[in-house]
């Protein structure tokens, strides 16, 4: 139980590098809603998948490739340098060849604006060059420091968001007095390049405060441990953009199929379906290092079963609380009225996500026993089951269709990693727990939800409690060990 500790000790400290810098990143929404319409919003939108891919792809696989060699080789050093000299390498010259291509990438994405393309250009080269630093920080157990640097990072693209939206706007910043740099700034109309603007200068900062550790590391490539983490990175790369697909191909199709303020609604939405993915992202980042580093473990696999129904059991807390009380929620974090029509998308959303959870927890079986291709093709399956759901349905029912296609994806995904991880590397997971509460947080979800109890605050309380009573009598016993450890 002790290492269990250890490892929960950790995600709560890695859980606020990942809840908090999301949920101010949320609560900017709000203020993103509030300043831009739902078309001019969907450009941010477009943006940040656009980003999404070109993160994927650049990183190819190497994150989760150095943690399973840098707890494998006996040489630690030379899987740091290998790994972080070749990706500045690679993404050195992407950076070179999109800003000679800056033009035909704005019309290809269709940007109204180069500017758009270069500041996205910039934040990605600046945001995949850290990928290695960071990932060293995890590997070494240094999640302090880890967190400290990603809250940092979103307090300062907080602030410029609120300075260049709000304040400058609102005239509590007087134009003489702005700084030479910020003279570029048309305060009569907000756009929506500030927000670009202030994510990649809060992406410089990032690096700035990475330089220690990267200054440290040695200009050497091993060829024989580059051959291999390109070996098990890129079929990660593939499942990464197959991932990037899912999350964000429907509102692409969207835009596409039905308009911008569509997509732009939907979006907004969705991000309230990110609570979950906070805590997924929580989990995955004290997770991933722990699966690797605890491998040989006599115990392992029984700690990746007790994990697994814990991720779980907080997960299916996290949903039925978000769903309670969803119009509270959206009534603080989407501001304009125009974006309530799609509240209905949540539920699926946040029950889909914690889906993806599950699967990433799964994922174990693949990632140690050196078979990521089929990560790579269960990936591929989720995303081919997410565009041709969306292509099919979209000009039926909506938006809605879009949300029926991510679930339908990561469930099958979940599924399909079940059943082919039990022959390769079984783990006794509580398959019954897990089933049982996803189920029962679920229905009570549904009856939340339903507008003859939607909005009634003791109804919700209600089930929110006896959802965890339920937790209670049924864990009793673990959960008193777990704490008296």
């Amino acid at each position: 139980m002790s290492t269990l500790k250890k490892f929960f000790k950790d995600t709560i400290i890695y859980g606020i590098a990942a809840i908090l810098p999301r949920a101010i990143n949320i609560g900017l929404v709000k203020l993103h809603t509030s300043v831009f319409g739902a078309e001019r919003y969907a450009i941010n939108t477009d943006y940040y998948v656009y980003a999404a891919y070109l993160n994927a792809l650049l990183t190819y696989g190497l994150e989760t490739a150095f943690f399973r060699f840098f707890s494998k080789e006996q040489e630690k050093g030379k899987v740091i340098s290998t790994s972080f000299i070749v990706l500045l390498i690679t993404t050195t010259l992407f950076l070179i060849i999109a800003l000679l291509n800056a033009q035909n990438i704005t019309s290809l994405f269709g940007f109204e604006d180069v500017l758009h393309v270069k500041i996205l250009i910039w934040t990605v080269f600046l945001d995949t060059i850290v990928v290695i630093p960071f990932a060293y920080l995890r590997v070494t157990n240094r999640p302090i420091k880890f967190t400290s640097i990603k809250v940092l990072n979103i307090m300062v693209f907080a602030v410029l968001n609120v300075l260049f939206l709000w304040i400058i706007p609102k005239g509590y910043v007087a134009d003489a007095i702005l700084p030479e740099s910020f003279r570029f700034y048309n305060a009569g109309e907000p756009q929506v390049i500030y927000i670009f603007l202030a994510n990649v200068m809060a992406s410089f900062t990032t690096l700035v405060l990475l330089l220690p550790i990267i200054l440290k590391i040695k200009w050497h490539i091993n060829t024989t441990i580059l051959k291999r983490l390109l070996a098990y990175g890129l079929p990660i790369m593939i499942g990464s953009l197959a991932y990037v697909t899912n999350e964000n191909i429907d509102k692409l199709l969207l835009g596409d199929l039905v308009g911008n303020k569509e997509m732009g609604i939907y979006a907004a939405c969705y991000k309230l379906g990110v609570f979950m993915t906070l805590y997924i992202m929580a989990f995955r980042l004290g997770a991933e290092p722990f699966f690797f580093n605890h491998a040989k473990e006599k115990n392992a696999k029984n700690n990746y079963a007790t994990i697994l129904k814990w991720f779980t059991v907080l997960g299916t807390v996290f949903m039925l609380v978000i769903v309670c009380y969803i119009d509270l929620f959206a009534q603080i974090l989407l501001g304009k009225d125009e974006y309530f029509e799609a509240l209905k998308i949540v539920p699926i959303i946040l029950l889909a996500n914690l889906c993806l959870g599950i699967y990433n927890n799964l994922s174990v079986w693949y990632k140690l026993t050196d078979r990521t291709l089929y990560g790579m093709y269960i990936s591929i399956f989720g995303a081919v089951i997410t565009i041709i759901f969306n292509l099919i349905m979209i000009p039926i029912i909506g938006f809605m269709a879009s949300a029926w296609a991510t679930l339908a994806a990561y469930g099958s995904m979940m599924l399909v990693s079940y059943v082919i991880g039990k022959k390769y590397y079984k783990v006794p997971y509580d398959v019954r727990s897990v089933a049982l509460y996803l189920t029962i947080a679920s229905v009570f979800s549904l009856i939340a939800f339903v507008d003859t109890f939607r909005g009634n605050y003791y109804i919700s309380t209600g089930l929110v409690l006896v959802f965890l009573g339920i937790v209670y009598f049924s864990e009793k016993k673990e959960i008193k060990q777990l704490l008296k450890k």
